[in-house]
């Protein structure tokens, strides 16, 4: 048998990380931080403790992956839009992906708040934004470039208001998950920057539930 080549030894190397990642992200939200083991992280990945060791060296160097992975989904949302793509469709496109990501991957938004804000872990976050630094900078210029296409007088505060806006939706909606009025949120935030009707959510009507008030799930 001819021994494998570097570009596939490569990809085996970066398809290890990513399953030992995702199981970590997995683990992690299920057990939290503190409570998940590097048995449970082996267990889900199904690879040697060895192999885990091997790329990370301790369980604070998976969260600080884990912690990346996630920054970099947020980081690239708008990287598949181009630059002539008009400042209302991309702010459309932010709030609908902010909103759909936190409905479909839940567990993983409870997980990245909670990592966010606890003692201990909340220094690994700041770490792995320090990291990425360029790529924050780039992609708050990208939303002050939309609210100053959208003629706003101060560009930077609106882009902090709106991140700010979303982050307290997706904080609501881990926290009270069964019932918070997402449908009824998104059409609201619409309305709030003029965009007009937004289009139907891809997700079951169903799915979202309006009450008559925020109750925390049993």
């Amino acid at each position: 048998m001819s021994p494998r080549s570097p570009r596939v030894n490569v990809q085996m190397r970066h398809r290890s990380q990513e399953r030992i990642i995702g199981a970590a992200l997995e683990v992690f939200a299920a057990h939290g931080y503190e409570g998940a083991t590097i048995s449970q992280i082996t267990e889900r990945a199904q690879v040697s403790r060895g192999l885990i060791s091997y790329y990370f060296a301790s369980k604070r160097d998976l969260l600080e992956a884990v912690l990346g992975r996630w920054l970099d989904s947020v980081l690239s949302m708008l990287d598949d839009q181009g630059e002539d793509v008009p400042a209302d469709r991309l702010l459309a496109t932010v709030i609908d992906r902010a909103l759909l990501g936190a409905r479909e991957f839940l567990g993983m938004q409870r997980l990245m708040l909670c990592l966010m804000l606890q003692p201990g872990t909340r220094e690994v976050f700041a770490k792995v934004e320090r990291s990425r630094a360029v790529a924050v900078r780039a992609f708050e210029e990208r939303l002050r470039a939309i609210f100053k296409a959208r003629g706003a007088a101060d560009p930077a505060l609106e882009e902090v208001l709106l991140r700010s806006l979303l982050e307290g939706v997706v904080y609501k909606l881990a926290v009270y998950e069964d019932t918070y009025p997402l449908a009824d949120v998104r059409p609201r935030l619409y309305e709030l920057y003029q965009l007009g009707e937004p289009s139907p959510l891809p997700l079951p009507p169903d799915d979202f539930r309006v009450t008559d008030g925020l109750r925390a799930p049993v």
